[in-house]
């Protein structure tokens, strides 16, 4: 079948972080109106994008992979690189193509489940890591923008110039290994957003049980004055951080998303509860699959004004994800 191009669909539909919940992902799909043909699931008038972090952590890596890929290289679906594709080529893939075993017991740590997924498929895994390698790092269409993490005009437009399809290289991957380039801000920025480091002898012990000392932020306030403007992750502040002021260091290294620019789809953040829409132009479709929150779509015909009327989703609330394959998946289908 002829792969659909972007400007003759009828409109997106836009996968938020799957994260290895591959049984779930298939639901959504069929959701959606996707159906399998010939081993890909296709829409007959629109395409899947999906923005990156396919891979960690759940139950389903290498089905996610297998649908996915499969979609891609069909045409029927656009994928743009996650964090956790870019920390896998980082530490999985040599200079020479080749993959490795990650060094680091923190690299180890991150990569683990996906890595005991594809114990005994060393090629499948080191053919998946080439094919990372060609995920652009961001599309960027007449009516919308979409990212995994962060647009950042300032820093894509150069990229952009120079990589017209949004496709790092081997050159470029060696070059963000080493912290301060303008390749690794750039990777950093898109695939991981905005971290203000928290003050000195603070932190934060996330519900995982990592510590950290940094928070996310986000980059659509117009003029933040507190860290509580612009906190955006589901572990809280510390109260008393929640007013701590913003200083101008702090805010010249933000980043702003002006209301009147072309909608913008992300993922990355962790979000819980019902979806809804940050801002009339953005929409973040991370909510938490793997923790048993929801895997969430948009579906966008090119309209200027988002809407939480086309949020789509399915509740993995009720689905122990470490144990998504020994239990059925309850379906909850926010309004089309």
């Amino acid at each position: 079948m002829v792969a659909m191009q972007a400007e003759q669909c009828e409109g997106f539909d836009l996968i938020g972080d799957v994260h290895g919940c591959g049984t779930a992902l298939v639901a959504l799909l069929e959701k959606l109106g996707y159906r399998q043909e010939q081993g890909v699931y296709r829409h007959p008038r629109r395409l899947a994008i999906f923005l990156g972090d396919l891979i960690d952590r759940g139950p389903r890596i290498r089905l996610t992979l297998r649908v996915v890929r499969r979609m891609v290289e069909a045409g029927a679906a656009r994928v743009v690189m996650g964090n956790h594709e870019a920390y896998a080529l980082r530490h999985c893939l040599d200079e020479r193509g080749e993959a490795v075993a990650p060094r680091e017991p923190r690299s180890a740590r991150i990569l683990h489940e996906t890595l005991a997924q594809f114990r005994g498929r060393e090629h499948e895994w080191r053919d998946h890591l080439r094919w990372f390698l060609q995920m652009p790092l961001c599309l960027e269409y007449a009516r919308c923008r979409v990212v995994h993490a962060c647009w950042d005009e300032a820093l894509l437009r150069p990229f952009l110039q120079q990589y017209p399809d949004g496709r790092i290289d081997h050159r470029f991957l060696a070059a963000a290994r080493h912290a301060g380039t303008f390749e690794q801000r750039l990777l950093d920025r898109v695939t991981r957003g905005v971290h203000l480091p928290l003050p000195r002898g603070r932190a934060i012990r996330s519900r995982d049980g990592s510590v950290r000392h940094t928070f996310r932020v986000h980059f659509w306030a117009v003029d933040p004055v507190t860290y509580g403007d612009i906190v955006f992750q589901p572990d809280p502040l510390p109260r008393d951080l929640e007013s701590r002021r913003l200083s101008e260091h702090e805010r010249r290294r933000l980043v702003h998303y002006a209301a009147g620019e072309r909608p913008l789809f992300i993922g990355h953040y962790w979000c819980e509860g019902v979806p809804a829409l940050p801002t009339a132009n953005i929409a973040c479709l991370d909510y938490s699959a793997v923790r048993c929150g929801r895997l969430v779509a948009y579906r966008f015909d090119g309209h200027s004004g988002l809407s939480a009327d086309r949020l789509v989703w399915l509740s993995l609330a009720d689905s122990d994800p470490d144990t998504e394959k020994n239990r059925p998946i309850r379906n909850s289908v926010g309004n089309f």
